[in-house]
C-alpha cells in the first residue's frame, strides 16, 4: 500500500503540476502486492466500493520560488532588459502572494496585475497575455527620463536669477541642501505608502489625517501641475513666436502663413497638435520617448547660456565686482524659486508605478540618478547665467540675451519644446488626482477619460493665450502648493506613520520635524510675500487680448 506522499509531481520544464482532487487523506490509494503498474491504470471497471479516479485532471500552475519569495528579491539582481521569454507562471485566482508590490502608483487602474482565468480549464490560459503583465511599463532608464524631464521644467530657467538674490555661495549652498532634500522626501513618499498600506499620495493623507488630509493635498496636487500648465503654454506663447520672427521677419506679412508669428494661434496649435495627443495615454511610461527628447533640449539650453553668455555685449552684462557675493538681502525668494524647479513629488508615485517592476531600492536608484542629473544641469545654468548678468539676472535667463543671437534663439525654441512635452506630465496628474479623489471606486471609462483630458488641457491653454503674466496667481499655487507637496506633506505623514513612542528629537523622527517646520516658514513668507505684491504696480497681471 502506498502512503500519504504530498510532494506534487512538477514537470519542470512545463512549469505545471498535477494533484488528485480527493482531500487530505493519509492514503491516497492501495492495491494489491502482486498488481503491476500498468495494471492500475488499464484495468477493467472496478467493484461497488473500488476508487476511481477522475481522468480529466486539473491542471494548476505551482507556486514556484519565483513566485512566493518577494518580488523585490526576485528581482533584485534584473538588469532593466526585457525578458523576450514569456513568463508562465501565475498566482491562483484570489490569491495576493507576496510576490506582487505592495502599491503600484495613481495608475493601478491601467495596469491591472489579474488576468481572468476561463471556466474551460487551463487550455483556455493565455500565457502571452501573462507575461505582457508581467513585463508591463517602462525600465529604470524610462523611469529617469520622466522624473528628470519633470525636474527640468519651466523652474530651472530662473535659477540664475535666484542665485542673484540669495547671493552667489548662499545660492549654492540653497540648490545642493534643497536638492538633498527633494531628493529624500520624494522617496519620502513611496515609503509612507508602504507603511501605510495605501496606492496613491491621496490615500496616504487620508489614511494620516482624514477627510482634511485627503482634500489638501487633492488641491494642492491639482493646483500646483494646473498652475504649471498654464506656465508651460505662456512660455510657448513667448517663447516659438519670436523664434520664428526672428528667422523670418517678414513672415508675419504672410498671409496664412503670418499666423505663425501669433502668440495665442502658437499656444493652440502647439497644444492641440503635440501636447494633446500625447496627454491622451493612459500610461506615463509612453512619454518616456518625449522626455527623452525634452531632456536633450534642456541640454541645448544649459549649453548656449554656457558659451554664449561671456559673448554678450558689454553693455548687457552686470557689475563684475558683484560676482562672488555671499548672501544678499533675497534669500527667502531664492527658496522659493529653488523649491518650485525642483518638486516634482505630485509625479512621484505615477512615476514609481510606471516602473516594470515596482520596487522600494529600484525607485531609489531613479530618485538618485534623476536628481544628480537635475542638479548638475541646474547648477551649471546657475553659475554661468549669474557669472555674466549679476544683478541684471532676469527671471528667464534667456530673457537678458540680445534677440538676434542664433544660438540662444535655439535655446529658446528648445525651450519651448520641452514645455508641450512636459506639460502632459502635469495632466496626467491633474485627471489622476480627480479620478482617485471622485471616482476611486469605478472602473477605467474611456468616456471619462477623454473628457477630463480635454476639459483640462484646453482650459489651461485658454488661460495661457490670455494671459502674459500671471503675477501673484502662479506664485501662490506653484510656490504655496510647492512646498506643501515637497516638505510639509511628506514629512508629516511619515511622523504620522513611524513609531510614536519614539520621541521627536530621535534620529528616525528629527529630520522630518526639521522638514516640516522649514515647510511651514517657506509657506507662510512664500505667501506673505504674494500678498504683498498684490498691494503694488508689480503684482497687476498682464492679459494679451
Amino acid at each position: 500500500m502506498f502512503s500519504s506522499n504530498r510532494t506534487r509531481d512538477i514537470d519542470i520544464e512545463s512549469g505545471e503540476a498535477s494533484r488528485p482532487l480527493l482531500g487530505d487523506h493519509n492514503v491516497v490509494f492501495s492495491v494489491d502486492d502482486d498488481d503491476s503498474d500498468e495494471e492500475t491504470f488499464t484495468s477493467p471497471p472496478r467493484a461497488e466500493h473500488s476508487v476511481r479516479f477522475q481522468e480529466d485532471v486539473q491542471v494548476i500552475h505551482p507556486p514556484l520560488r519565483s513566485t512566493v519569495a518577494s518580488r523585490e528579491a526576485e528581482f533584485e539582481l534584473d538588469d532593466d532588459e526585457i525578458d523576450e521569454e514569456p513568463v508562465t507562471t501565475t498566482t491562483p485566482r484570489g490569491h495576493r502572494g507576496p510576490h506582487l508590490p505592495l502599491i503600484v502608483g495613481l495608475l493601478e487602474s491601467s495596469h491591472q496585475t489579474s488576468v481572468p482565468l476561463h471556466d474551460g480549464g487551463a487550455d483556455d490560459i493565455d500565457l502571452e497575455a501573462i507575461a505582457a503583465k508581467r513585463t508591463a511599463g517602462g525600465g529604470m532608464f524610462d523611469s529617469v527620463a520622466n522624473m528628470a524631464n519633470s525636474i527640468l521644467g519651466a523652474g530651472i530657467i530662473g535659477l540664475p536669477y535666484a542665485v542673484s538674490q540669495a547671493g552667489f555661495f548662499t545660492g549654492l549652498v540653497l540648490l545642493v541642501a534643497l536638492c538633498g532634500v527633494t531628493d529624500w522626501t520624494i522617496r519620502l513618499i513611496v515609503l509612507n505608502a508602504k507603511l501605510s498600506g495605501r496606492h496613491t499620495y491621496i490615500d496616504i493623507m487620508n489614511h494620516c489625517f482624514g477627510s482634511s488630509g485627503r482634500a489638501a493635498v487633492s488641491f494642492f496636487q491639482f493646483s500646483f501641475a494646473f498652475g504649471g500648465m498654464i506656465a508651460f503654454g505662456i512660455i510657448i506663447g513667448d517663447t516659438i513666436p519670436h523664434v520664428i520672427g526672428s528667422i523670418f521677419p517678414d513672415l508675419y506679412k504672410t498671409p496664412v502663413l503670418g499666423l505663425l508669428t501669433n502668440r495665442q494661434f502658437v499656444i493652440f496649435l502647439c497644444t492641440t497638435c503635440v501636447s494633446y495627443p500625447l496627454s491622451l495615454y493612459r500610461d506615463i511610461h509612453k512619454l518616456s520617448r518625449a522626455s527623452g527628447l525634452a531632456l536633450i533640449s534642456m541640454l541645448i539650453i544649459v549649453i548656449s547660456v554656457l558659451v554664449e553668455g561671456p559673448h554678450v555685449p558689454p553693455t548687457l552684462k552686470g557689475d563684475p565686482s558683484l560676482r562672488f557675493s555671499f548672501v544678499n538681502s533675497g534669500i527667502f525668494q531664492a527658496i522659493g524659486v529653488i523649491s518650485f524647479a525642483f518638486v516634482c513629488h505630485h509625479n512621484s508615485l505615477l512615476i514609481y508605478g510606471s516602473l516594470r517592476t515596482p520596487t522600494l531600492d529600484r525607485f531609489t536608484q531613479v530618485t538618485h540618478v534623476s536628481t544628480l542629473i537635475s542638479l548638475f544641469a541646474c547648477a551649471t545654468l546657475a553659475i554661468s547665467g549669474y557669472l555674466v548678468f549679476t544683478e541684471k539676472t532676469q527671471g528667464n535667463i534667456l530673457n537678458n540675451f540680445p534677440s538676434n543671437n542664433t544660438l540662444i534663439n535655439v535655446a529658446r525654441f528648445c525651450f519651448g519644446l520641452n514645455m508641450f512635452t512636459t506639460l502632459p506630465l502635469e495632466l496626467f496628474v491633474c485627471r489622476e488626482v480627480i479620478e482617485d479623489y471622485f471616482f476611486s471606486h469605478e472602473s477605467f471609462n474611456p468616456q471619462r477619460h477623454l473628457f477630463f483630458t480635454t476639459t483640462i488641457l484646453f482650459t489651461s491653454m485658454s488661460l495661457a493665450m490670455i494671459t502674459c503674466d500671471l503675477g501673484v496667481m502662479l506664485e501662490i499655487t506653484g510656490g504655496v502648493s510647492a512646498t506643501a507637496l515637497a516638505f510639509i506633506f511628506p514629512a508629516a505623514c511619515y511622523l504620522k506613520l513611524s513609531n510614536q513612542s519614539l520621541p521627536w528629537y530621535s534620529r528616525s523622527r528629527l529630520p522630518a520635524f526639521i522638514c516640516v517646520a522649514f515647510g511651514v516658514i517657506v509657506l507662510t513668507l512664500s505667501l506673505f510675500i504674494a500678498l504683498a505684491k498684490s498691494w503694488t504696480k508689480e503684482g497687476e497681471a498682464k492679459m494679451c487680448m
